[in-house]
């Protein structure tokens, strides 16, 4: 499965954060329901729009939004 078909980046939508296409449902909520303790069933109930796989493109977005993330560590001058 790819994200690619399930995640969308429109600035006219949500400000540009990416959501599930044809949605506005972000994949920033969708992380924080599941951080929360929510599981795909209480998602899936509460934004009927989406799809289990709609939740696994957010997951997947995300791994692979951060494992492209440039980490500068920066020290001090002494």
């Amino acid at each position: 499965m790819t994200y690619t078909n399930r995640i969308e980046l429109n600035p006219k939508i949500m400000l540009g954060k990416p959501v599930i296409r044809g949605t506005r449902v972000t994949v920033e909520l969708i992380l924080k329901k599941l951080s929360e303790g929510a599981d795909e069933d209480d998602i899936l109930d509460a934004y009927p729009r989406i799809t289990r796989e709609d939740i696994h493109a957010a997951i997947r977005y995300a791994a692979d939004t951060l494992s492209h993330e440039e980490t500068i560590i920066l020290t001090k001058a002494k």
